[in-house]
């Protein structure tokens, strides 16, 4: 027996750079999956704390929400310890490039690429369901958000936060196009979806609906 379809937590701390400024941060891991087998959502700062959530399991993708240095600094460690696809939206390349290298460069031979392009309406399947990718700009441009329907969550990344839109003002962010996203793909969903963030703590979408009034 599998086991039962869940999702596991932990948090792990590390750095965020971008635009020339260091930040101290927690990050936090989601995997989604049974006892055989699962999916990691992001790969912040230690491939250690993000196995010791795994354990045993196969990973079936590394999916990342985004391309900032603290979501996918050890995607291809963690890859490579795991033997699992690193999943990306294309439009977040030029993020991604910051950290891993431009992957269109014939010098950057480490090998540094993620493996599968994600897009608005794939479905990854694990433990026999599926998380659906939601393409939701703003933070960054490629930023997605996947929809676990059998679970009643989303994990937004950093594209919805306890308290509202993720930050904007940096390179490839757009306050705007973040509000527009929330607004039209995540609160579509149900009202009642528990939403797992990229920091902090979880919210609920009804919950973040109203608050929206504010912004």
């Amino acid at each position: 027996m599998a086991g039962t379809l869940r999702v596991d937590h932990g948090v792990t701390s590390g750095t965020f750079s971008l635009d020339g400024q260091t930040f101290d941060v927690d990050n936090n891991v989601w995997v989604v999956g049974d006892d055989d087998e699962c999916v990691v959502i992001d790969a912040p700062h230690s491939v250690d704390d993000i196995l010791a959530v795994v354990g045993e399991r196969t990973v079936k993708a590394i999916v990342c929400t985004h391309a900032h240095d603290d979501h996918v600094r050890v995607a291809p460690a963690l890859r490579e310890r795991v033997g699992a696809p690193i999943m990306l939206h294309p439009d977040d390349k030029p993020v991604w490039s910051l950290t891993h290298g431009d992957p269109d460069d014939p010098d950057n031979t480490e090998g540094y690429l993620w493996d599968l392009d994600l897009a608005d309406g794939f479905d990854i399947p694990v433990a026999g369901t599926t998380l659906k990718v939601i393409h939701t700009p703003g933070h960054a441009p490629g930023a997605v958000c996947l929809y676990a329907a059998d679970l009643g969550c989303v994990f937004t990344g950093d594209t919805l936060f306890n308290g509202g839109p993720g930050a904007t003002g940096r390179s490839f962010s757009d306050e705007d196009v973040i509000k527009a996203s929330i607004r039209s793909r995540l609160f579509a969903l149900p009202p009642e979806t528990v939403v797992h963030t990229g920091h902090g703590e979880d919210t609920v979408l009804h919950i973040e609906m109203e608050r929206s009034k504010d912004w």
